[in-house]
C-alpha cells in the first residue's frame, strides 16, 4: 500500500478543519486501487498525486472518497499544496485534475504555510424548483427556512453544489437527513456537495456541507465549495467583483475551519486559500 500523509486542511490545529489523505507518489496505482486506499484511510477524500516534471512541481491528481471518485476536492488539494511545500520549499505547483488544471500557490505567511488554489472557470445555472423541493424536503427545511435575496442556483468551481442560503443561524445549526435518500437525489443531479450558508453580516459566511455521496454526512470544510459560493455571489451581483471573504464552516462539527475566498475582477476564477498541519 502506497505511503498516506494525513492532514488537516483550513485550519493550524489538529482538532480542526478537514482531515484529508495525501498521497504524494501514487504512480502505478489503478482506481480500484485508490479507492480501496481512500475507502481505509476512511476520510472524506484522499488525493493521488503523479509526479509529471523532474523537479517536482506538476502533478496529476486524482481525489477519491470512501465510496466513490471525485473530480475535484479544495481541502485535499490545500493539504497536498502544504505537503509538498513542507518537502519542496513554497512556490507556485500545478495540478491537473479530471476538472481541469489547478494553479496552487504556497507560502509561508506568520510562520505558517498557506496554500491557494485558483479554480478552474465557473459555472453558475438556476436550480429546477422539483430538485430544490426534493432536496428541502429531504432536510426537513421548508422555502420559508430560505433568505429570498439570494437566488436558487447550482455552482460549479470544479464540481457541482446546490447554494442555499438559510434565513437564520439557527435553521443552519440543525442538520438531519436521510443519507441514502439525499445521497439518490445528489447522484441523479451530478451534485457533489449540498452548500448551505448563512451570512453573518460581518463579512464572513457560516457554512455546512452534506456529502452523501461520497458516505460523507458532512464535511467540517470544503474548499471546492467555498469556491463555488464565491462564483455565485459573483455571478449574481452580491459582492463586489473583486471582493474577498472568509466562510466558517466545521463549526457545529466541533472542527471549527477558516477558509478564505478572493475574487478578481479581470478574471471569473475563484482563489480559495487556507492552512494545514500533518495529522
Amino acid at each position: 500500500m502506497a505511503e498516506v500523509l494525513r492532514y488537516t486542511a483550513f485550519s493550524d490545529d489538529p482538532h480542526g478543519g478537514n482531515p484529508a489523505g495525501v498521497v504524494l507518489d501514487a504512480t502505478g496505482m489503478s482506481p480500484e486501487e485508490m479507492l480501496a486506499t481512500a475507502a481505509a484511510v476512511g476520510y472524506s477524500e484522499t488525493a493521488f498525486l503523479v509526479p509529471r516534471d523532474d523537479d517536482g512541481r506538476t502533478f496529476d491528481v486524482r481525489y477519491f472518497a470512501p465510496e466513490s471518485e471525485v473530480a475535484f476536492c479544495g481541502h485535499a488539494t490545500v493539504a497536498s499544496g502544504v505537503a509538498l511545500a513542507e518537502r519542496l520549499g513554497a512556490g507556485p505547483l500545478t495540478f491537473h485534475t479530471p476538472a481541469g488544471e489547478i494553479a496552487v500557490d504556497t507560502a509561508a505567511r506568520d510562520g505558517r504555510l498557506w496554500a491557494t488554489l485558483t479554480s478552474v472557470e465557473p459555472q453558475v445555472v438556476s436550480a429546477e424548483d422539483s430538485l430544490v423541493d426534493d432536496v428541502l424536503a429531504v432536510l426537513g427545511w421548508s422555502r420559508d427556512d430560505l433568505d429570498p435575496s439570494y437566488p436558487l442556483s447550482l455552482a460549479n468551481a470544479g464540481v457541482w453544489h446546490l447554494v442555499l442560503v438559510a434565513r437564520t443561524r439557527e435553521r443552519l445549526a440543525q442538520l438531519s437527513y436521510d443519507q441514502p435518500r439525499l445521497a439518490d437525489l445528489m447522484r441523479a443531479a451530478d451534485l457533489t456537495t449540498l452548500q448551505l450558508v448563512w451570512p453573518d453580516h460581518y463579512g464572513t459566511f457560516q457554512s455546512r456541507n452534506p456529502f452523501p455521496v461520497g458516505g460523507v454526512f458532512e464535511d467540517p470544510a470544503t474548499g471546492a465549495a467555498a469556491a463555488a459560493l464565491g462564483a455565485y455571489l459573483a455571478h449574481h451581483g452580491l459582492v463586489a467583483p473583486d471582493a474577498s471573504f472568509s466562510i466558517e464552516q466545521g463549526v457545529d462539527m466541533g472542527r471549527p475551519s477558516l477558509i478564505q475566498v478572493a475574487l478578481s475582477d479581470d478574471s471569473p476564477r475563484v482563489r480559495v486559500s487556507g492552512k494545514a498541519v500533518a495529522l
